[in-house]
């Protein structure tokens, strides 16, 4: 499971133009990577942008769809996009940190979340991801070097393509010890 902003695309606070998205560099090599060894490839995301009045959910889902299109062009296929469209204010029980977008994207794709890697730039991604026992990558990109959550992800990566290697050799491990 993967955050959009931040992790893998370049955090432009509210993205209101689809052609303004741009992929941070080493996102392809990695997602790559993933899907060679077998990974699903889900996307969970909190657009609270939505909520505050700032876009509109038709907005959201074109820059969802051009992250797609521009994924797809280098034949990396997402399972699954997932996204929380209420504000902090709102108290929904959607929105990172709370698991429920794991666990409906779990339902929805028939995985176990405690077997499954989370990848985010912020500490509710991380803790999104402790909540559902899923193993935990923090990496440095988007707001990862001024997130105080270092110490409590279970893995730090500078970017997503060296959170792919931790990935490979992380379940290589667990695939051993079974």
């Amino acid at each position: 499971m993967l955050d959009r902003d931040g992790t893998l695309s370049v955090e432009k606070g509210y993205l209101c133009d689809p052609a303004e998205l741009e992929l941070i560099p080493g996102v392809l090599e990695g997602l790559k990577v993933l899907q060679k060894q077998g990974f699903g490839l889900v996307v969970i995301s909190n657009q609270s942008g939505i909520g505050r009045g700032i876009v509109s959910r038709d907005v959201v889902e074109a820059v969802n769809a051009r992250l797609r299109e521009l994924l797809e062009r280098q034949g990396v296929r997402l399972d699954g996009i997932y996204y929380c469209p209420h504000s902090p204010e709102q108290n929904c029980g959607c929105r990172k940190p709370s698991p429920m977008m794991i666990y409906q994207a779990a339902r929805d794709l028939n995985f176990n979340p405690a077997e499954s890697f989370v990848v985010g730039d912020k500490c509710s991604d991380v803790e999104m991801g402790k909540r559902a026992n899923a193993v935990t990558i923090l990496v440095l990109t988007g707001y990862g070097k001024q997130q105080p959550m270092q110490d409590r992800a279970d893995f730090v990566a500078e970017d997503l393509r060296q959170a792919a290697a931790i990935i490979v050799q992380a379940s290589q491990r667990y695939k051993s010890s079974d």
